[in-house]
């Protein structure tokens, strides 16, 4: 049998794994220790236990518990609502300025957290009900808030771009600037267009009466410190990082020890908010290191047999395919995969595949991660299977059918395909700022 064979095998055998509903985690590691026993006997085995010691030596991967624990102490303990009220007071006079409100709101959280599903949790069940009660058209609302918490895995600190960094041993740090201005770039396409469909339309996102705005000074100021609270601890976390007074594990560190106090700080820090913290942490983080486990077995098999270099002479030497074609190539898989997978399993069933492709074809990976990410979530929002989308219509009350919700994303992905498009016509969005802190 060919390794070419063997390698199609090995994928399409992961792939049915999945299609029974089984984790990725087992389907992906299964399939990498069986198919290693049956080529190389007993010393296939060890493939397993060398994955496992080379991530228990990633020292980074401290921060994944730790990233992800001060998103949930900020949301467990209400501090994030306290952002979403102030923003809300301040910037409700302005047509369609809750859906503005939102898309800041869901930069804030995934600054927070580094997941998309964390934003959208709570953009549903704070913005949406808010928006709804105030008479905005419900479509635009829920595009609103898929939209918004898609930043979740691009703004840092991004646990995604840390699986990315592992699987492609790539600095994290790098990683997490590159995915700052295309971030920042998507968030104000999303205002811009609010702003101006609701210019057009007043009727789909209304100004907030001026009796509910309007409040004595000294509550508005007591609103905007409890506002700026979480965004304190977020910015301090990251400048630290980025002005080189702490590393990475430290600044991870920093954000939860600075949450926790914040949440003390306010008389939040309850029993039952710490416990449901560190359940939600320990769930997260184990389900991580479980796939970084499986995808680091599976990688060593897969270009063990040659796969990678039977993909690359298929594209360039068989299909005569140009660097960009090939590209482009990847992006579409991304959101074919993206109506069945979500982000995790689709980068560690392709990366070994494509992340030492993209290296031969000249192109840097640090961009390629920041281009991932963005496909990514247009797949979570592509109809009719989109992950994001059954998250949504799960969350969202019954007056909200999933065939709003199909509609509601449409302007959103189109917004992001120009995007993309953007940062794969000008790199240098992507890296201009890692470039610039990290000079070669």
């Amino acid at each position: 049998m060919s390794y070419e064979l063997i390698a199609l095998l090995m994928f399409t055998s992961m792939m049915l794994m999945m299609l029974t509903g089984q984790r990725v985690f087992a389907a992906i590691g299964f399939v990498a220790v069986v198919t290693s026993l049956l080529l190389w006997g007993d010393g296939g085995s060890e493939m397993a236990f060398t994955a496992s010691i080379k991530l228990l030596n990633w020292y980074p991967l401290i921060t994944l518990p730790l990233f992800v624990f001060m998103g949930y102490m900020l949301s467990e303990s209400g501090i994030a609502s306290d952002l979403y009220n102030m923003l809300h007071v301040w910037m409700g006079g302005l047509k369609g300025g809750l859906a503005v409100v939102t898309v800041l709101l869901m930069i804030a959280i995934s600054a927070m957290n580094g997941l998309s599903v964390a934003g959208m949790a709570i953009g549903t069940s704070i913005a949406l009900p808010e928006m709804l009660k105030r008479h905005y058209d419900k479509r635009m609302v829920t595009g609103v808030i898929q939209a918004g918490s898609s930043l979740g895995i691009l703004v840092p600190p991004s646990i995604v771009l840390v699986l990315y960094g592992m699987i492609a041993r790539q600095p994290v740090s790098q990683l997490w600037l590159a995915g700052v201005l295309p971030g920042l770039m998507l968030a104000g396409l999303f205002i811009l267009y609010i702003l101006i469909r609701c210019h057009l339309q007043p009727q789909m996102g209304p100004a907030l009466p001026k009796e509910e705005r309007s409040m004595p000074l000294i509550e508005k100021i007591a609103l905007l410190k409890a506002g700026i609270l979480p965004l304190v601890i977020i910015f301090s976390v990251i400048g630290l990082f980025v002005m080189g007074v702490t590393s990475l594990v430290e600044s991870s560190a920093v954000g939860a020890l600075a949450a926790t106090l914040a949440a003390w700080g306010r008389k939040r820090l309850s029993r039952k908010v710490f416990n449901a913290c560190l359940e939600k942490t320990m769930a997260i983080s184990a389900m991580f290191m479980w796939i970084i486990l499986a995808a680091l077995c599976f990688g060593a098999v897969f270009d063990g047999v040659g796969a990678v270099r039977a993909i690359e002479s298929l594209f360039l030497d068989q299909w005569g395919l140009t660097p960009w074609e090939v590209l482009i190539l990847m992006q579409v898989s991304y959101i074919v995969m993206g109506m069945f997978l979500d982000d995790t399993a689709m980068l560690v069933i392709v990366a070994p595949l494509y992340i030492p492709l993209i290296k031969v074809l000249g192109f840097n990976p640090i961009w390629y991660g920041v281009l991932y990410t963005i496909t990514c979530q247009i797949a979570y929002m592509t109809p009719p299977f989109g992950y994001n989308l059954f998250l949504m219509k799960a969350m969202a009350p019954k007056e909200i059918s999933l065939t709003d919700i199909y509609y509601s994303i449409i302007p959103f992905v189109l917004i992001m395909l120009f995007g993309l498009g953007l940062i794969m016509a000008f790199p240098q969005i992507a890296l201009w700022l890692p470039e610039m802190v990290y000079p070669k």
